[in-house]
């Protein structure tokens, strides 16, 4: 989430949209994982204070967590662990005051190994991740979000799919060149953002049963963005 806020980026394309109206908060720490962001969240966002209470909250956590535990011990966080961890985020931020229907999880997006792989090793160390890892923890997340009856954006499956996502879509989502070490993250095309004050589907309805493709329609007041 910390690159959404440079020129093009969806963040930034959603605070200019909302401009007067309401604040957008970046929130995203490069290199956390949910163990330490849990810890840091009251922090951020404390309990009593409607000045401090948003409307609305992303939370998207797992590409750090998924590290492989003999090859990145720091940052790894035990598949349980890091849906515990996600769901005590979320029982903290209705607790503080945020509703349900205002909290969106979303998963960790697909790694591309060869791409990540060569980074690892311009940086001395060997492969530390793997796709089919970072699968498991997107599960686990969208099971978070289906347990706690939020909504959930599935970028692991989205990004994956084999119909490119374009402009027509909710979320215009494009997958990163596969050629540099920036492979594993992922982009929304800005003309995906124009024109589109639509809110989704309500969860648990046929077109968006728990897992759905957020367009700015239920952001319309506020938003804190993590990782």
């Amino acid at each position: 989430f910390q690159f959404s806020f440079q020129q093009g980026g969806w963040g930034a394309s959603l605070a200019d949209k909302l401009v007067r109206k309401c604040d957008v908060l970046n929130r995203g720490f490069s290199g956390y994982n949910t163990r330490w962001a849990k810890i840091i969240l009251p922090r951020l966002i404390s309990k009593g204070n409607s000045l401090d209470s948003p409307v609305a909250v992303t939370i998207f956590f797992g590409a750090n967590d998924s590290a492989l535990k003999d090859e990145n011990p720091k940052q790894h966080v035990p598949l349980a662990e890091y849906a515990e961890n996600l769901s005590s985020m979320v029982r903290y931020l209705r607790s503080a005051g945020v509703p349900g229907p205002r909290l969106v999880l979303i998963a960790p997006p697909p790694l591309c190994e060869a791409a990540w792989e060569r980074e690892c090793r311009l940086q001395g160390s060997k492969l530390n991740r793997l796709n089919s890892v970072v699968g498991e923890y997107a599960g686990a997340c969208v099971q978070v979000a289906r347990d706690c009856g939020i909504d959930v954006l599935d970028l692991w499956t989205l990004m994956q799919e084999d119909t490119q996502v374009g402009p027509g879509s909710v979320l215009g989502v494009s997958r990163i060149p596969q050629t540099g070490p920036c492979s594993c993250r992922f982009q929304i095309k800005p003309e995906s953002w124009e024109g589109r004050g639509e809110p989704p589907a309500q969860p648990g309805s046929s077109a968006a049963p728990n897992s759905w493709h957020p367009s700015p329609g239920p952001l319309q007041q506020s938003g804190v963005g993590k990782e």
